[in-house]
Order: structure tokens, then sequence, then C-alpha cells
């Protein structure tokens, strides 16, 4: 999934402070003893040693796509703590964009030069977080541009482990998201996670949307955005209008779930024409018309199930009225697979064939 050309502004402002290593939680002595690293890369950190120490290097890393870079400063945070005993990142030159940085194809995000057994441990480690938080970033950024200036909700915290939250909803937010659904996505730039009125929920209510979102509504504080999930009972309409009649302007919004195997009740008699299964664009205009004659105008209605950048842009080109998404599985698909390869060797050009040294003027000096 491409993004626009290098060159256009940025997801976040360019000058955004480092997040601080600390915030990571990285297990340092784990990564700096190898644990984590290809068995190859400690071999040729021990031959080194063993031999003297070895050259200073130039390691330039890249991806070959188009893409929002994510993770520069998790894989800073992995060179200045993690590096092999007897250095410190002062023995580095590190150079590296920002996170939100847009790149295009081949671009260098990040030059890294010094002892080469200092860090050549840690190139598996730097170039995975890169990979995966570029992969994230760089979705959520498609889907972010095929809706503005709606908003996306970043969802897919059940679609993979549990320990891989806080750096995927750090990538989605540089990335444009307007929230994301677990505590874990938001603790790297202190905030929370967002939901609605789970399905469990209501199942627990015995089935009653109602009864399930006036329970929520009445403990959940009073500055908290309520939000009503209403395909339980595969009739969204009538769902929607009996949960806003009952909260009134306590209800902020009704979120669309219908599966891709289901077509919502209120759609049975005028099917022919259209694929009614699923959130749809008539069953959307369904319930805005159904909640707007109802006196409900003000309340929202979110879109969830199956969406990507293209459904989106589907949506969007021909007015469908949402007013937010929430998107989740097809935010952890692709690969934007980092190399890092040495190109300088005590600053003269080595590199394998077909790489070269690639300076990048867009890089900042990490100090």
């Amino acid at each position: 999934m491409g993004v626009a050309p290098v060159g256009g502004a940025s997801p976040v402002p360019r000058r955004r402070p480092r997040v601080a290593p600390a915030v990571f939680g990285l297990p340092v002595e784990r990564i700096r003893r190898g644990h984590y690293s290809d068995k190859y890369f400690l071999r040729a950190r021990d031959l080194l040693r063993g031999r003297g120490g070895g050259p200073a290097v130039t390691v330039q890393v890249f991806q070959r796509e188009s893409a929002v870079v994510a993770g520069i400063d998790e894989a800073v945070a992995v060179l200045k703590l993690c590096l092999s005993e007897g250095h410190a990142f002062d023995d580095l030159e590190v150079e590296a964009l920002r996170d939100g940085a847009r790149v295009g194809p081949w671009e260098t995000v990040m030059a890294i030069t010094g002892p080469y057994r200092a860090f050549v441990h840690l190139e598996t480690v730097y170039a995975g977080v890169l990979s995966r938080r570029t992969r994230i970033a760089t979705n959520t950024y498609a889907v972010v541009e095929a809706a503005r200036p709606k908003p996306i909700l970043f969802f897919p915290a059940r679609h993979d482990h549990w320990s891989v939250q806080a750096g995927d909803g750090w990538a989605a937010h540089v990335a444009g998201a307007a929230g994301v659904s677990t505590d874990a996505q938001a603790e790297w730039w202190g905030s929370s996670g967002i939901g609605t009125v789970p399905h469990g929920l209501i199942a627990a209510f015995g089935g009653d949307t109602v009864a399930a979102t006036v329970a929520m509504a009445e403990w959940l504080p009073e500055d908290a955005r309520v939000v009503s999930l209403v395909d339980f009972d595969n009739d969204s309409v009538a769902t929607s209008l009996a949960v806003a009649r009952a909260l009134g302007e306590r209800l902020w919004g009704v979120r669309l779930d219908t599966s891709s195997t289901m077509v919502d009740r209120c759609l049975e008699g005028e099917m022919g024409d259209f694929d009614p299964r699923g959130v749809n664009s008539r069953l959307v205009h369904r319930v805005r018309e159904a909640l707007d004659r109802g006196g409900f105008g003000g309340v929202r209605i979110v879109a969830s199930g199956g969406f990507t950048a293209a459904r989106i842009r589907a949506f969007e080109e021909v007015g469908v009225p949402v007013d937010s998404y929430g998107v989740g599985s097809s935010l952890m698909r692709g690969s934007y697979d980092y190399t890092a390869d040495v190109v300088l060797v005590d600053g003269s050009p080595v590199a394998k064939a077909g790489r070269w040294h690639r300076p990048n003027p867009r890089l900042e000096r990490v100090e």
C-alpha cells in the first residue's frame, strides 16, 4: 500500500522531540547479549573482537517502497542502550529521520558510523523494529488520507500478539490515527485507549443493547463518549433509534459492524442492485436517515468491519455519511522490509554489488 511521494508534509511535525529510550522498556541485557540477534551477527562480533576490534564502518538503513517511517526512535534506543560491552553511544555517529517522515524507495532513513564490533549484533533488532513499525504507519497513513478529514480509529489489537501493542499504537499515532483501542497502544505518548459498548457486554445483558448501553453510560464519567454497537440483533436502524431514545444527548455515536456474511434487516426489501452484505453504503444511509428523522442528528456514525483504504475512499467519493472509521486487520498487512548495508569501511567505499553509499540530506544528527 503506497503513500504519496517524498516532499510533502509529514504526518507529524518534523522537529518533534525524540522519544526517550527508557519509554520503550527494552530488555537491554538480553539484546546486548544477542538473545534476539541472528547468530551470524554474533559470530561476526566475536570474530572482530578476537582479531583486535575490526574497522570503523558506515551502515545505511533503507527499504524499497514509498512509506511512512516509524520505529526510528525505538531503533535509536536500541543503539543507545544495547551496544557491546565496553562501548557507549558516543562511540557512534548516528543520523536519522524522524518518526512519521515520508520516504521514497531506497531512501536512507538512518546511517550509523562507528566501530562495527560495537553494534553489528543489533542489526536484527533495529531492522525488525523499523520493518514492523513502518508497515503499521504506512498502512494507517493510507486510511487516514482516504478518510481525511474524518478520524480513523486504530482497532487491530485483537489480530496480533499483545506484546506488539505499544509500538504499533505509536506507529499509528505518528501516522495520524485519531485514537487507539488499548491503553498499551497509547502509553508511549501518555494517552489511553477508547472503545464502544462491546458485543460481549450486550450478551451479558441478555442481548439487550439498550440496557447494556445505558449501564455503560451510567458507569462512565460524564465527559466520556458513549458509542454503542448496534448490530447485535442485525437490525441497525431499530437498535440505533432505541439506543438514541434511551440516552438522548448522552449518546455520542453508534457503531455499524455488520458481518460481511450478514444482510441487515432494514435492507431485506430493497436488495437487487447492490451488494447488501456487511456495512455497505445503503445501510449507512438508512441509519443516518432514521436518526435524523427521529431528531437525533447529533448522533455520529462509526463504521467498522473490513475497511481498507480503497473501501474508505469508495465511501468518501460518493458521500456516504460516516463520521469516523474503525479499521483493524487490514492495517497489519503488507511488507516494508529494511536492509542495513555496510557501505564505507574506515571512510572508503566498500559495499556489495548493487549497493553504494546513498547520503541523505534529510537525516538529522542524533545526540
